[in-house]
């Protein structure tokens, strides 16, 4: 059975030291609009069955949207398809900021 981890804020945080982190946005365009995560992908949950091949299976991917519902559907996915390395960010973006940590607009 394939399973991902559930992290908090602070863990997320200090995962950013990693040089094979990827961090991925699952939230809708309007929400990632707000801002997002510094040095996040975003890959819409809906879009995710189709780009999920382009990821490495040698990377931490680490997902996050705006509670952590939709990014736990996106871990499980991938967790699914035989990736090991797989995160859900607990609270979301949500808990990001109530952490104290700060986000920006997508580049």
């Amino acid at each position: 059975m394939s399973a991902f981890m559930t992290i908090d804020a602070a863990t997320l945080h200090s995962m950013f030291k990693q040089d094979d982190l990827v961090l991925i946005d699952v939230r809708n365009d309007d929400e990632v609009a707000r801002g997002v995560i510094q040095g996040a992908q975003h890959i819409p949950l809906s879009s995710l069955p189709q780009a999920f091949g382009k990821l490495s299976k040698k990377s931490s991917i680490v997902f996050y949207c705006h509670s952590g519902i939709r990014s736990a559907h996106a871990a499980s996915y991938l967790a699914e398809h035989d990736y090991h390395d797989v995160y859900n960010l607990a609270g979301g973006i949500i808990a990001w900021a109530n952490a104290g940590f700060t986000f920006s607009a997508l580049k």
